[in-house]
């Protein structure tokens, strides 16, 4: 359930989904990240202007607010975005552990307007070899090294 406050901050998520497409800066998509009533961060899609397919809103939105907070989790943090989270946004909200998201329209509403990432969810279960991109896992003994580096790591910070 949405409260009156939650709509403001997604019609301010729209509203940033709006003025990227006017000023011709990616995809319709908007989104901002709340903090004890304070917007600490925002984005809208940048994918066709920086030329970086990772410039979703989302991840736009949570680059900027971890830069303000000088952290890189959203602990304690709202985030509103214009439309439900694609899969790649959705692996970032969950590393960045907001405290919740909520979002506008639907990746069906999405993916009626050209945006479908339907295709992704289904490659994400399949076997390496049976995805449109190969996907070749190549075995290295020094690979592990680097992950018993990082274990035995004594002042390292978990995320």
């Amino acid at each position: 359930m949405i409260t009156e406050k939650d709509k403001v901050y997604l019609r301010m998520a729209i509203e940033l989904a709006k003025q990227g497409v006017e000023e011709g800066q990616g995809g319709p998509f908007g989104c901002v990240i709340v903090k004890d009533g304070e917007v600490v961060g925002k984005g809208c899609n940048g994918v066709t202007s920086t030329n970086d397919p990772t410039a979703h809103a989302e991840v736009m939105a949570i680059r900027d607010a971890c830069r303000r907070l000088g952290d890189y989790q959203l602990s304690g943090c709202d985030v509103y975005t214009s439309c439900e989270p694609c899969p790649m946004c959705l692996g970032a909200l969950y590393w960045a552990r907001p405290d919740r998201v909520v979002y506008a329209a639907s990746r069906f509403e999405a993916a009626e307007a050209g945006f479908d990432d339907a295709f992704i969810y289904a490659e994400i279960g399949l076997p390496d070899e049976d995805r449109r991109i190969p996907f070749i896992h190549g075995v290295m003994d020094e690979s592990g090294d680097v992950f018993l580096l990082w274990k035995e790591k004594g002042n390292k910070r978990l995320y």
